[in-house]
């Protein structure tokens, strides 16, 4: 039994088309000759005639064929290119190209397409992203590197592409006098990073003399029992720790100011190190029993690293798990806080202090945001402040319940969320506990190489320097050249959308009032003013955990920038955002193998266009299936095409999908549209392209799209079927494509609707 579900055919042409065998016996000896002459002499004409056709196509196409491109970055591109990602290389079953497939057709994972006829799955809506103010938060982890060794040149995910562009920068040989000051001190402390043999000869000796410097601790020893508020203002201020509450900075992105370009101080609920169970019914949250065990056991093996007498573990121990689980219990998920309005709580400092008065606000705030002035009148956005409320309600009572240990337990709980902090700056074997532990938890998520994390780490301290860096190697005027026609073409997609009330026009003002722009806040800086950015700051040879306390430091001043100026190092991320009444396109995509300015356009529209498309489309219209009528009725017609090529045939009317699968099948159609008008569109700057692997054009941005969205598209997984297939809906209309799609399924119909016109012009 074959296991394809589609039957092929070959289209036979009508010269093709089977002949009788019965023949007149008598005419056929007096022929035979004269047909044998006949033959003879339309061999002849057809030879000759073919051989000077041949000549003129090969003297017309040596004319109009597209150059090579013969660039390092094209002929290293090339390599992710073969005949499997070619959509017109197997015509005849393209439509069931599967991702990581090596390439074969096959059938494999499409039970996933539909379960049965009106059967919501409902799947997509269990992964869906988490959106919050507009950004698309993916909860797709990135691959790393020798994660993806079983699929040869495979694109990696734009994260990873992202770091291993920083990392090529911080790696590349030192130019003497032409490297600036500032670009030094990031590959010295990436450097230094990378050397994993120094701190394990220290050991845990950094982090004790760190606390003594800090007053002490008494469960390893002597404490000057420093007031409370005193050492949580340090260790936020110059450590980067937050222990009951994180303070970071943004734009208020609350419902009604999405156009703001004000940053203010956000307050949110911290991180805690166990799983939190979240309770639907009574709307309460409690530390996740089954993980305590493993998070005591985890403190007692941190205590012994840092040379505490295991008779202590057990009361210090526990009274640690108490306080953290009695903190757990106030938070909530963000569905919930955004269901009961909990976001972005504007509120004075203070009137915080009046509902949470065990934290001195006005003292914590000033010595993190030093020297920018802040007062008492100023508005911060609270997250969640029935957490903020009973944290501080929690603090008073430890304040005073534990009469015997005193503020030790407070202290202690401080002490453990700065070793959390300054793990990676510390020997292997703290590394591994927490390592160890994280594991325990459930987390099956592969440890991220040196490389990557010391990347990270430089990232958090030089942000300003890389993204300069990153916009001076990769994104060129090509960069901004796209980033006009995708959004331009996007528009007018849009423009035609039919809508299903009113809004439309709010919409679409909003959509032609915002400019997208390359990410230009730091690209603007010369190597003299970087310079002077870092220049207060001295890094150690052979001492990563001196220089990982001067990095948190760095890390202060940014926030400090970005709060007094809106300056955020934008270069250094993936995904578009909104800024006021820009669109904010970060440097960090136009990294390669996604883009390049010498690649050929349909390779850079093909990959980045297609992407950027999808990004632009989720970020503007997160909910374009409950404001437009399209994601519906072209999603059901893509739907129709594909249950037409396999084994359900006039059938779409029985099957039916989600919507939130409905507007990810259209976004998906719609991004190849907008991506694929956008190539057209740059043809009226630039007449000509070049060719890459012997594609070019139209077959070459169709092959680009394909293989991009196989290997690096991060919504790929919550299509109902693989993405690829949108290639042969576009191509329905054999005008459009080089090859016209010359295989039919038996039972299939030869219609060839198109589910939205080619152009969008």
């Amino acid at each position: 039994m074959d296991e394809n579900p589609v039957h092929q055919e070959m289209v036979i042409t009508p010269g093709e088309q089977p002949r009788s065998d019965d023949s007149n016996p008598v005419d056929c000896n007096k022929c035979r000759r004269c047909l044998f002459v006949l033959f003879a002499f339309s061999l002849f004409a057809t030879t000759l005639g073919l051989s000077i056709y041949s000549h003129l196509q090969k003297d017309s196409q040596s004319k109009s064929a597209a150059p090579p491109c013969l660039s390092p970055a094209c002929l290293k591109a090339s390599e992710h290119f073969s005949v499997a990602t070619d959509p017109f290389s197997h015509p005849c079953d393209y439509f069931l190209f599967a991702c990581g497939a090596g390439g074969s057709s096959t059938n494999k994972g499409r039970k996933r397409v539909m379960g049965s006829p009106n059967k919501d799955s409902g799947e997509l809506d269990k992964k869906r992203q988490v959106r919050t103010g507009g950004l698309v938060r993916m909860r797709r982890e990135a691959d790393v590197q020798g994660k993806s060794d079983g699929r040869l040149n495979t694109f990696p995910d734009r994260q990873t592409a992202l770091l291993k562009a920083i990392k090529e920068i911080l790696e590349s040989p030192e130019e003497g006098v032409s490297m600036s000051a500032a670009e030094q001190k990031a590959k010295k402390f990436f450097k230094t990073c990378m050397d994993a043999e120094s701190p394990e000869i220290v050991g845990s000796e950094p982090f004790l003399t760190l606390l003594q410097q800090l007053g002490g601790w008494a469960v390893s020893g002597e404490w000057n029992q420093k007031d409370f508020n005193t050492t949580l203002t340090l260790l936020m201020s110059q450590y980067s720790t937050f222990p009951f509450f994180s303070v970071y900075v943004g734009p208020d992105s609350g419902e009604g100011e999405i156009a703001s370009n004000q940053h203010y101080i956000q307050i949110d609920e911290p991180h805690f190190q166990f799983p939190i169970d979240w309770n639907s019914k009574t709307n309460k949250s409690k530390a996740s029993t089954p993980y305590l065990r493993p998070f005591y056991s985890s403190c007692g093996q941190y205590l012994a690293l840092l040379g505490v007498l295991s008779n202590n573990t057990t009361q210090h121990c526990g009274l640690y798990v108490s306080l953290s689980t009695t903190l757990a219990v106030a938070t909530s998920p963000l569905h919930y806080r955004l269901s009961q309005k909990l976001l972005y709580h504007r509120i004075t400092i203070q009137e915080l202090q009046t509902v949470a008065p065990a934290i001195d606000w006005l003292a914590c705030l000033q010595a993190m945001f030093h020297p920018l002035p802040i007062s008492q009148s100023d508005i911060v956005l609270v997250h969640n402040l029935p957490y903020i409320i009973h944290m501080s309600q929690t603090i008073s009572q430890w304040q005073v319940k534990h009469e015997i240990m005193g503020a030790i337990p407070l202290h202690t709980y401080m002490i453990f969320s700065l070793l959390q902090t300054l793990v990676p700056a510390l020997d292997s074997r703290f590394f591994q506990t927490m390592r160890n532990y994280s594991i325990a938890t459930g987390d099956t998520q592969e440890e991220m190489p040196r490389w990557w994390r010391c990347v990270q780490q430089t990232e958090r301290g030089f942000d300003a320097l890389l993204s300069h860096a990153i916009r001076e190697r990769h994104a060129q005027k090509e960069a901004e050249e796209l980033i006009h026609d995708v959004y331009s073409s996007l528009k007018k997609k849009l423009i035609g959308l039919s809508w299903r009330d009113n809004k439309s026009d709010f919409i679409l003002n909003k959509i032609k009032s915002l400019n997208p722009r390359l990410s230009t806040k730091t690209n603007n800086l010369n190597h003299t003013e970087l310079n002077h950015l870092y220049a207060e700051v001295v890094l150690k040879e052979e001492d990563f955990f001196s220089n990982y306390l001067q990095m948190l430091v760095l890390e202060r001043k940014s926030r400090c920038r970005l709060l007094s100026h809106g300056t955020r190092a934008e270069g250094l991320s993936i995904t578009p955002s909104i800024s006021g009444n820009d669109i904010i396109i970060p440097v960090g995509m136009f990294v390669l193998p996604f883009f390049h300015s010498s690649y050929p356009r349909a390779l850079n529209y093909g990959t980045l266009g297609s992407l950027m498309a999808k990004d632009l489309l989720h970020l503007l219209l997160p909910d374009i299936h409950t404001q437009a009528k399209n994601p519906e009725s072209e999603s059901m017609c893509v739907l129709s095409h594909y249950l037409n090529v396999t084994k359900y045939p006039g059938q779409a009317g029985t099957f039916s999908l989600p919507p939130s699968k409905q507007q990810e099948v259209w976004v998906q159609y719609s991004a190849l549209q907008v991506a694929l008008d956008a190539y057209e569109m740059s043809f009226t700057r630039h007449p000509t392209d070049s060719s890459l692997s012997g594609l070019s054009d139209i077959h070459l941005f169709l092959s680009s799209f394909t293989k991009v969205t196989c290997d690096a598209d991060p919504y790929r997984e919550f299509m109902p079927f693989e993405p690829s297939f949108l290639v042969t809906v576009l191509c329905s209309d054999s005008g459009l494509c080089p090859k016209p799609l010359t295989c039919l399924n038996k039972s299939q119909s030869s219609s060839h609707e198109m589910c939205q016109s080619r152009t969008l012009h």
